[in-house]
């Protein structure tokens, strides 16, 4: 169960730092955008599926994040 937990808090900040990198507008080509997108880009292009850009703001990151502390949550009581 501590395994669990620690991989969902890993995933948690690579979606934290894909969130950043977001915000700094880096070439596409950049190797860490890459890693992140493609870490994060299949559970985030999912998300947006069902909740869409809501007044030109993306929440899918904020419902990821909420959703990994939620399942750590479950797997740490």
């Amino acid at each position: 169960m501590v395994l669990l937990a620690l991989v969902i808090d890993a995933y948690s900040l690579v979606v934290f730092v894909a969130v950043v990198l977001s915000w700094l507008h880096l070439s596409e080509d950049n190797p860490v955008l890459r890693i992140t997108n493609r870490l994060t880009e299949p559970v985030l292009s999912r998300i947006r599926r069902v909740v869409p850009a809501f007044g030109g703001f993306d929440f899918s990151a904020m419902i990821l994040l909420l959703g990994l502390r939620l399942l750590r949550g479950l797997f740490l009581h």
